[in-house]
């Protein structure tokens, strides 16, 4: 079943959210070549346990396979779920980081995918393309629409612009589960899926490849590539439902203060803020 939150559960929502968007910031102050993804890893995980919360993924099982690390840590054609490894970042790299806490019994969960250096005008098409396709799809996130009107919108306006959006993985709800009903897929047909209800809390991820859609999967069990190996984009929001507009409870705007994003930063969603420490 869908788990419908209250005006409170939200709140506390906004304060696991808010910690994994300062987590990302902090993070973002170590993006650079030269980095390890591994050392951004440890960096994470002292800062969320630092700031009394718990690694969402560190530990995550799917069937046999548990999740070693803080960050799902994704380089260039890698899509999601990179294992943090010794991999050193190198200019023109782009680099997905996903981050996961668990705060007074909720869970935050977002996404931002960071340019390494400099990155040429293609990738950064991509990642604005990317980025402007998550707040597209949130718009669509008000109580009486469908899922399907999410999914349509991201991907009519990816793949209008020749990109391939990933079927394979989809968004997710969340709450005092990492991963709750429903899925939230980036296609769709207008109109049919779920109904959205006041109180659902979601996350919204489109995963974007300048080429195929089609992916592959490491022998690691984890991580997911492009099958043609171009470069993926990844950005996910943690939002609730309302009566109007979505309300945005996660926030890159601690990542914005420290680095130059691969975007112009002109959402057409508003971002509620909330206290930082």
């Amino acid at each position: 079943m869908i788990q419908l939150k209250s005006r409170r559960e939200i709140d506390l929502m906004r304060e696991s959210a808010d910690l994994v968007g300062r987590t990302l910031g902090k993070v973002a102050e170590h993006v650079e070549p030269g980095m390890t993804l591994e050392e951004l890893d440890a960096i994470a995980e002292d800062y969320i346990r630092t700031h009394g919360a718990e690694p969402a993924f560190k530990g995550y099982k799917v069937g046999e396979n548990v999740f070693p690390g803080t960050l799902c840590t994704s380089v260039n054609e890698a899509v999601v779920h990179g294992i943090p490894n010794d991999y050193a970042l190198q200019s023109g790299d782009l680099l997905s980081v996903d981050c996961g806490v668990e705060l007074n019994g909720y869970f935050g969960d977002s996404a931002f995918t960071f340019a390494v250096g400099e990155i040429d005008e293609e990738t950064r098409a991509l990642c604005q393309t990317t980025y402007r396709a998550l707040h597209l799809g949130i718009e669509q996130a008000t109580a009486g629409n469908r899922v399907g009107d999410i999914g349509h919108v991201i991907e009519d306006y990816c793949s209008s612009r020749g990109y391939g959006v990933v079927r394979d993985l989809v968004g997710h709800g969340i709450g005092k589960e990492l991963h709750e009903k429903p899925q939230i897929p980036n296609f769709g047909k207008p109109g049919s899926g779920r109904k959205l209800k006041k109180g659902l809390t979601a996350c919204i991820e489109p995963m974007v490849n300048q080429g195929t859609a089609s992916i592959d999967v490491d022998s690691d069990g984890w991580t997911i590539r492009a099958a043609d190996g171009k470069p993926s984009a990844h950005y996910e929001h943690m939002i609730a439902v309302g009566d109007g507009e979505a309300e945005i409870l996660t926030t890159f705007e601690y990542i914005e203060d420290v680095v130059d994003p691969p975007y112009e930063t002109t959402p057409s969603v508003t971002h509620n803020s909330t206290a930082n420490g």
